[in-house]
């Protein structure tokens, strides 16, 4: 459970809170089904968000959440059905063999060979977020690294990995997806060359707003690169904002302002 003295060292020096105050907070379950009922209506929420803000292209892109009874499955959004219009009731559930355990639609091969492979390495990823966003993608064909230039790029700050091989062919295979969760490593967010982003969070909203982040940081980064000499921020001012603001409850407390417009929180 987490305090209030934890969310304080969490929020960083922006205010103290008090016991009185009304502040977000993840929220924490006595059963089972009630947090995989949490988990899929957060993920349904994601995809409808990330649809609305047209950061989804077609049928390609998958947000995932583990299963919180069994580890080793995980429910992800149906092939060829659109990120707006996704409902509770369409969601799947998938083991790490790839056989459909829960539901009555087809499975996006690509999101499980990325997502499968990255949930098998990752025991302690809850959630991972990937679609084909046109800045993020953008920005993989360049094959460089993320530039610390702002300070919300420091939310990325030795956090995000990069990946080279076979970006430019649909990952279906296995063992793509394999050297693709080995080059996450332990980190957030991985950089695909010639493909685009995907980013890893302990909940369905932590994920989703790295994914927000990176796709804006992306487009940040080329539009600085067009206009002229970029400025990059001192390892150690990037390293003190991405301990502010580029851990997990960070994460899942950003996206709580969207969800709010949304009106979903």
């Amino acid at each position: 459970m987490t305090t209030v003295d934890d969310t304080n060292e969490l929020a960083g020096d922006a205010t103290t809170l008090t016991e009185d105050m009304i502040f977000p907070m993840p929220p924490s379950f006595d059963n089972v089904d009630d947090e995989r009922d949490h988990r899929k209506k957060s993920l349904v929420d994601a995809l409808n968000i990330l649809g609305h803000l047209r950061l989804a292209e077609g049928a390609a892109g998958h947000i995932t959440v583990r299963d919180p009874e069994h580890d080793d499955r995980f429910w992800v959004n149906p092939f060829g059905m659109g990120f707006k219009v996704v409902t509770v009731d369409d969601l799947i559930c998938v083991d790490h063999e790839g056989t459909i355990v829960h539901g009555n639609r087809p499975l996006n091969n690509a999101a499980f060979a990325i997502h499968g492979a990255l949930h098998a390495a990752r025991p302690d990823v809850v959630a991972a977020c990937h679609t084909h966003a046109m800045y993020s993608k953008t920005f993989s064909a360049l094959g460089i690294p993320l530039e610390m230039i702002t300070q919300d790029h420091c939310m990325f700050f030795n956090d995000i990995a990069m990946h080279s091989d076979g970006g430019g062919a649909i990952v279906t295979d296995l063992d793509s997806g394999r050297k693709m969760a080995e080059s996450l490593g332990d980190k957030k967010a991985l950089l695909h060359k010639n493909h685009g982003v995907i980013t890893t969070g302990g909940s369905v909203d932590a994920a989703a707003w790295w994914f927000i982040a990176l796709e804006r940081a992306c487009q940040s980064q080329l539009l600085a690169m067009a206009a002229g000499d970029m400025q990059i921020i001192r390892d150690e001012y990037a390293q003190f904002s991405f301990e502010q603001s580029g851990h997990d409850f960070g994460g899942w407390f950003q996206f709580q302002t969207i969800k709010q417009e949304f009106g979903l929180a």
